[in-house]
């Protein structure tokens, strides 16, 4: 029996419609949510998924700001805008599009972004409080994987969960939350021995290496349950995940599709952070 296919977009629908009640009741108490996104040059991709994020914020009733700034922008210009994002009370949330250009440092970047309106769940802090299991927002394309396996009915408690790839952005935090659920979790990578065993023996695996196509059918355990982060292009120049979903389809139980999966639920869970960024801000004034 083939796998389920997890509809992202579906999920995603479902995700922002909750946003999107969360903000009709709490405009009520006369503060409007608000998250900014800097975008700096003019990389097709990023253009395209700030245009996304804009209409996701329009259809949940969330105010948006888009700064766009040339691409020979300078670190100290780029760093002078997010502190007036930072200072302005009426924004609840920054966001700053990446890849960045070379002549800027990243983490300088996200270090000088308040714990408070990092809502894409970057900054050192929210990785420590994540960490260490306090309140945080979460990074939003792992905390999308984790409520994509939830909606299958699959207990992540107890089970073995294996991610393949250890960035900072997802297979590091993703391992967290996993293991925050009390999964017992393997983190796989370019130099894990025998890696095709430790897959195989996965009732979950989240795969985000970055190579089109690289789990196979015999690297999944009947039954498991699948999430695939990848995002590549395969050599007919057709969008494709990291994991071979033909082949691997014929033995997972679950399965997420590329694209229509964690992409949607990644910027439905960016809203939520949102969203709960503006409740803080609410719960602080009435304080």
């Amino acid at each position: 029996m083939p796998a389920t296919v997890i509809d992202g977009k579906a999920l995603a629908a479902a995700t922002k419609a909750e946003a999107a009640e969360k903000v009709k009741a709490l405009k009520a108490q006369g503060i409007n949510p608000c998250l900014a996104v800097i975008l700096v040059g003019e990389n097709p991709a990023s253009q395209v998924y700030v245009r996304g994020k804009i209409n996701d914020c329009a259809q949940c009733g969330i105010e948006s700001r888009s700064i766009n700034l040339p691409a020979d922008t300078t670190q100290d210009a780029l760093l002078a805008e997010v502190k007036k994002l930072a200072d302005d009370s009426a924004v609840h949330g920054i966001l700053v599009q990446l890849p960045l250009p070379a002549q800027i440092d990243e983490k300088a970047v996200i270090d000088a972004i308040p714990p408070e309106k990092d809502v894409d769940g970057f900054s050192p802090v929210n990785v420590g409080r994540m960490q260490i299991g306090e309140p945080c927002y979460l990074p939003c394309t792992p905390a999308g994987c984790i409520r994509m396996i939830e909606s299958t009915g699959t207990k992540i408690d107890g089970k073995n969960a294996v991610v393949i790839g250890r960035s900072n952005i997802v297979g590091k935090p993703a391992a967290l939350l996993l293991l925050a659920k009390n999964a017992t979790v393997t983190v796989c990578h370019s130099h894990t021995a025998n890696l095709k065993e430790i897959c195989a023996n996965a009732d979950i695996l989240v795969a985000a290496v970055g190579r089109a196509g690289f789990v196979t059918g015999d690297m999944v355990k009947p039954g498991a349950a699948v999430i695939d982060v990848g995002m590549n292009r395969n050599a007919e120049g057709k969008l494709c995940g990291d994991v071979d979903t033909e082949e691997v389809a014929k033995v997972a139980g679950y399965i997420s599709p590329v694209p229509g999966g964690v992409g949607p639920m990644t910027i439905a869970m960016l809203l939520s952070n949102t969203v709960e960024a503006y409740e803080r801000r609410l719960q602080k004034i009435s304080q």
